[in-house]
């Protein structure tokens, strides 16, 4: 959440400013600004309430003296304080010398505010990012050293962070960050600094993350702190993608483009892993102790793709798990022997970072997540990338599917490893992976064939409901989840079993049920129970189905003796992802930046 960029570079800091926000725009989209270091030693601001694209015309527009190559960016997600422009960063001290902005939350900026003003600083803002400026102003008033005043303010706050601090008087900049993503880079551009890699791809080949307590000042040599003590700057990573992973090229969004590029990511996937997978060698190699139970630690999209994981591993090897909702960890209660999935599609995700410190090391720790670099990653025992590539869209599609794959891939590979299975049936299990890609190449086919009809039959309709039983009830409510964060309508997921228990009462006449149905016998009943109450139900299943993009087998066809496979109907999602979007579409609705969201959650 937020999106920051900076740069140090030769000519205009402007447009790599801007350009950097557009890629940042899915982490907030409630206001963006620049402060950008003048010739005359001045600071020129501008801030927009609106997208980014306003933003540059806003910058187009200005007048006055000229700019140099100093400059900070941030797109905001409200936290702290309404949208309005006075709220919106960069934010600036009294005297207007020192500007900053910042990702995180400041937990005590309330009893930090009231000691500033006392102290006679006056606030512009509603938001607690502006005391850090103050902080920073007042330290400069002891030592004029810029690194030791972000070092002195950085130390006085209690929550999380990112920011980057701008001194209008001599143009240097400084970076710190604790439990909120930053990085910085160098090329023959410049320096940067920014939230994510993609940001800064189409500059920089390399970059350098910042760990928790790290302040780093960028100029002709990097000085760089870590919790106080100078350290030499960390040797430099590849960037994980081309800037041209990011482009949209002929799709009309990103969204579009991400559930089109699920066949080919699993592909992917799946010529790495399937070989190791089916040997155990894959689960070796983490060098993980073996575990007795398993538990989910995941918000969202990845705690439904964490349900299906569970699901899959319950199914093939009997194992007991747990499934955790991070922001509600303080609930918890693990066994010994008890192994810790964490997933998060950034690694940033707040509530799964601060689960881990309720569980206080008491259990081994695997990530799951897209960015190996990430606070997630640095912090578990083991890590698996989900190989998914850059996702742009706020609303997961691309990155669920890759966890999913690579989730259950490693669990085979356990179970191998332990004994529980034998390598025969990891084998045939394996090679029922493998006929994943083909599968959601044609559920795409088929969705994109019925969906946007159907959706023009239904978009009037306040709410919906989503059903689904065993291997198939994840996919129902990652269905749910995509249809309400693009279309702001109501939908809920629930066991199709469970209707009658009360969810019957909100299906009248034409409410859509969207219906997983993966070939479970029970699961007709509960479609006729529906259709008696005047349910507009759209199944989603094999042959005969409203949507037929499930490639039904006959009982018995795979070698465990069973027509769906233990991960339930993985293809499914593809439809469920393409109703949302088209529904949003026909409602005018933003796919790849829903109102409210961001895509990377780094506060709790």
């Amino acid at each position: 959440m937020c999106g920051i960029i900076a740069a140090r570079v030769t000519d205009d800091a402007t447009p790599y400013l801007l350009d950097g926000l557009e890629r940042l725009e899915y982490r907030g989209y409630d206001s963006a600004g620049v402060a950008v270091r003048t010739a005359t030693g001045g600071t020129e601001t501008v801030r927009s309430v609106s997208r980014v694209g306003d933003l540059r015309t806003l910058v187009a527009a200005r007048s006055g003296a000229a700019l140099t190559g100093t400059g900070i960016g941030h797109t905001r997600w409200a936290t702290h304080g309404t949208v309005r422009e006075a709220n919106a960063h960069p934010h600036a001290d009294c005297s207007r010398r020192i500007s900053i902005v910042h990702n995180g939350i400041v937990e005590n900026a309330d009893r930090l505010r009231a000691n500033l003003e006392r102290q006679g600083h006056v606030f512009a803002s509603d938001v607690d990012s502006e005391v850090i400026a103050h902080l920073v102003e007042r330290a400069l008033a002891v030592d004029p050293d810029l690194m030791l005043a972000v070092q002195i303010a950085t130390a006085q706050l209690e929550g999380s962070w990112a920011i980057v601090v701008l001194d209008a008087r001599d143009g240097r900049m400084v970076a710190a960050a604790d439990r909120s993503p930053l990085v910085v880079a160098r090329s023959a551009h410049g320096d940067f600094v920014a939230s994510d890699v993609g940001a800064i791809a189409a500059w920089c080949e390399t970059f350098v993350p910042l760990r928790d307590g790290d302040v780093v000042e960028l100029g002709e040599a990097w000085t760089w702190s870590s919790a106080g003590v100078t350290v030499p700057v960390p040797f430099p990573t590849a960037a994980p993608f081309a800037a041209a992973a990011l482009d949209l090229g002929d799709h009309p969004d990103h969204m579009a483009k991400e559930i089109s590029e699920q066949p080919a990511v699993v592909s992917a996937i799946l010529d790495r892993v399937a070989r190791r997978t089916a040997d155990g060698s894959a689960w070796i190699g983490l060098g993980l102790p073996g575990f007795h139970r398993l538990a989910i630690v995941a918000c969202g999209s990845s705690l439904n793709a964490g349900q299906v994981i569970a699901t899959a591993l319950r199914g093939i090897g009997g194992v007991p798990t747990d499934i955790v909702v991070a922001s509600e960890a303080d609930q918890a209660v693990l066994g010994p022997g008890t192994l810790v999935v964490a997933i998060s599609q950034s690694g940033e995700t707040a509530d799964v970072l601060r689960a881990l410190d309720r569980l206080e090391d008491r259990h081994p720790v695997l990530a799951l997540t897209n960015s190996v670099h990430s606070s997630l990653a640095r912090r578990a025992d083991a890590v698996l990338d989900c190989h998914a590539g850059p996702e742009v869209g706020v609303a997961a599609t691309k990155t669920f599917t890759a966890q999913v794959v690579v989730g259950v891939a490693t669990v085979i590979s356990a179970l191998v490893a332990s004994g529980r299975i034998d390598p025969a049936r990891a084998s045939a299990l394996v090679a029922e992976l493998t006929d994943l890609p083909a599968r959601l190449e044609h559920a795409a086919t088929i969705a994109a064939d019925r969906i946007p009809l159907l959706v023009s039959s239904l978009r009037d309709a306040s709410g919906f409901l989503f059903l689904g039983r065993g291997a198939g009830l994840p996919y129902a409510a990652e269905g749910a989840l995509k249809l309400k964060e693009l279309s702001y309508r109501w939908a809920e997921a629930y066991p199709a079993g469970e209707l009658k228990h009360g969810p019957l009462a909100l299906v009248d006449e034409g409410t859509p049920v969207v219906v997983v149905d993966h070939g479970e016998p029970r699961l007709q009943a509960n479609i006729a129970e529906a259709r008696a109450r005047g349910g507009f139900v759209i199944t989603i299943g094999g042959a005969g189905s409203d949507i037929p993009a499930l490639g039904r087998r006959a009982a018995g066809d795979l070698a465990w003796g069973r027509s769906t496979a233990p991960w339930g109907p993985l293809e499914a999602v593809v439809p469920l992802q393409m109703l949302a979007r088209e529904l949003a579409l026909q409602l005018g609705c933003d796919v790849d930046k829903p109102r409210n969201l961001a895509k990377s959650v780094t506060v709790e």
